[in-house]
């Protein structure tokens, strides 16, 4: 019998005991239930966890992966990013599109399918891909995707769509995915094996003292893009006020063109983990939390199986690795589809049950994080670096890499080469060293750390991918010669007008009026201005934005009119007059000329026409 609404409510809110801080997780069940949050089912959430119905609703319209209205019982989320679109995601589309017999963004009329598109997805090296519902599928082409509609219509389970299993953990039997993981170079730190509790009985060994300096030897520094020393934040954490403290994973890479910490997830869980327990360890914390996008949902089941392994083996729980007092312990936290989760702040108020609304900063998260506690907050590479570094050692660890940036780096690598994936690279490598190791050639350019970091041209690549030259979360994407950078331009800043949580003026506003200039230059309308109102436009934007999305967000206007100008002024040009002819009168009047069935009579600076 099928579960009612009510029934499907209570179970959900039970299920995390009533907590309206687990809100999330009670509106992803229902979602996942019913294909829908409806109005109804808001009204329910509210009384049964003692809330506000507008408190459920911001939630609910905030995520991408929650609705009011129903969705299929399948639906299709197919990746538009700007590496996607290159491998043919439009052909693939279109032949969705034509197969279902719907646009994108609609449902089929028997309310089966929904067909929608979807920011990236974690998959840009098998591009183009897409999730049919939670289970990804890759490398899709026109054909694959007419066999795909096909099938569901048969069948309805996306499960039965995997055709071929990927290797490594993609194989288990909680994953059975189809993803490669294409480890392209392995390095020392993230892929090397490691028992597990090696490196937290290492640490336990020491006093939390010990293990943040360390830590702080070692000069590890977060590997999110903004290269935070993460000993110093764990200093900070461990100070702050309260006796309660919070570990929390940041694993929603949303940012366009990363997959490294799908990879780390799937291979390399236990070495997270275990760099999560040391940093609970350091900090005095007995909470952690891993914040997983949504997207990675079917990773979530092999995730909790090896946190179930470790707690079996004594490595979290109550006196960790048998050290009387240290008790801690870690659970997963699923996003929704919220690019902006991806900062630091948001990604806590998300945790909390709320919107991913960015935070005001002071207080930090060291001081005032998750729920009011303080609260240590790192990436997924950085937590493996951690274990790693406890386990060799600080010296070991500070030798690699450059003299600012210890270590190594995962890279992301997708684009025009011929071997896009995941490269483990010691800090100090050349963007030209980079591209001859992924098979790049004729390179126009390389967008580094994703759309909100740098496009470099051929006399860039130079440069060196560290926190002191070229900083990168890990996203690397390659243009060829017959890419157009204005285009990916484009794509970028419509990206970051999607995404924006909308809460403050310069980036709701002024990303919008960025794009439309972009759109003006693109239609041939453009004129010499519009550079210099683009600069000082987009210079507003980063320095009045309240958080990193609005603060990074024009980065790819300001970055090529830097690096590429020369494309900006081509598209550029000015007429007699010292304007373009961007209102077009003649398409105005049209329809009161077809109304009163004559044509008007127009006077311009040539008389009558």
């Amino acid at each position: 019998m099928a579960e009612n609404l009510e029934q499907t409510v209570g179970s959900a809110c039970r299920s995390v005991g009533n907590d309206r801080t687990r809100l999330m997780d009670v509106v992803r069940t229902v979602q996942a239930r019913h294909g829908a949050v409806s109005g109804e089912a808001m009204d329910l959430i509210a009384a049964t966890l003692g809330i506000h119905r507008v408190e459920v609703e911001a939630v609910v319209s905030f995520y991408a992966f929650l609705s009011e209205k129903p969705k299929g019982k399948v639906v299709i989320r197919l990746c538009n990013d700007v590496v996607d679109r290159m491998q043919g995601a439009d052909r693939v589309a279109q032949a969705f599109s034509e197969e279902l017999g719907i646009p994108m963004g609609a449902t089929t009329p028997d309310g089966a399918i929904t067909l929608e598109w979807a920011p990236c997805i974690g998959l840009t090296d098998q591009a183009p891909a897409a999730l049919v519902n939670e289970v990804p599928l890759t490398r899709l082409t026109t054909d694959r995707a007419r066999e795909i509609v096909r099938e569901l219509k048969k069948h309805g389970d996306p499960r039965k769509l995997v055709k071929e299993i990927g290797h490594g953990n993609n194989a288990h039997p909680l994953v059975l995915s189809m993803v490669r993981n294409n480890v392209r170079q392995a390095g020392p730190v993230i892929f090397e094996p490691l028992e597990a509790g090696v490196a937290l009985h290492k640490a336990l060994a020491m006093s939390p003292v010990e293990v943040i300096r360390d830590v702080k030897t070692a000069r590890l520094r977060g590997r999110g893009g903004a290269g935070f020393p993460t000993g110093m934040k764990w200093e900070f954490t461990r100070g702050a006020e309260g006796t309660k403290k919070v570990v929390v994973c940041n694993a929603d890479e949303g940012e366009p063109g990363t997959f490294k910490d799908r990879v780390v997830l799937t291979e390399c869980a236990d070495l997270m983990y275990e760099g999560m327990t040391i940093a609970g360890y350091a900090i005095g914390a007995d909470l952690g939390l891993v914040y997983l996008r949504g997207e990675y949902e079917y990773l979530r089941p092999f995730l909790e199986s090896v946190l179930e392994r470790r707690r079996t083996a004594g490595l979290l729980g109550k006196n960790v690795g048998g050290k009387a007092g240290f008790n801690f312990d870690i659970r997963i936290q699923m996003g929704a589809g919220a690019y902006i989760c991806g900062e630091e702040t948001a990604l806590l108020s998300s945790a909390e049950g709320k919107r991913g609304d960015p935070k005001n900063r002071p207080p930090f998260p060291a001081q005032k994080g998750y729920l009011g506690l303080p609260t240590a907050v790192n990436n997924v590479e950085t937590y493996c670096c951690v274990a790693r570094i406890l386990d060799q050692g600080a010296a070991w660890f500070a030798q690699l890499g450059s003299k600012g940036s210890a270590g190594t780096k995962l890279l992301s690598i997708a684009g025009d080469c011929k071997r896009p994936g995941v490269y483990e690279v010691p800090f100090g490598m050349t963007v030209k060293a980079m591209l001859q190791a992924c098979d790049a050639e004729d390179t126009q350019a390389v967008q580094v750390g994703g759309p909100s970091g740098t496009l470099v041209g051929p006399a860039d690549f130079g440069r060196t991918l560290c926190y002191d030259d070229l900083a990168t979360g890990g996203s690397i994407m390659v243009f060829g010669p017959e890419r157009d950078l204005l285009d990916v331009v484009h794509q970028f800043m419509e990206f970051f007008v999607e995404e924006s949580c909308g809460y403050c003026t310069p980036c709701r506003a002024g990303n919008m009026l960025l794009l439309q200039a972009v759109q003006k230059i693109l239609a041939g309308h453009g004129e010499p201005t519009d550079l210099d109102y683009l600069q000082e436009l987009g210079e507003t934007i980063k320095t009045m934005s309240r958080c990193g999305l609005g603060q990074t967000s024009a980065n790819p206007v300001l970055t090529t009119l830097k690096n590429f100008r020369p494309l900006w002024e081509a598209r550029c040009r000015a007429d007699g007059h010292g304007r373009q002819p961007t209102f077009d009168i003649r398409k105005a009047v049209g329809l009161a000329e077809s109304l009163v069935g004559r044509k008007s009579v127009l006077f311009t600076d040539g008389g009558a026409r």
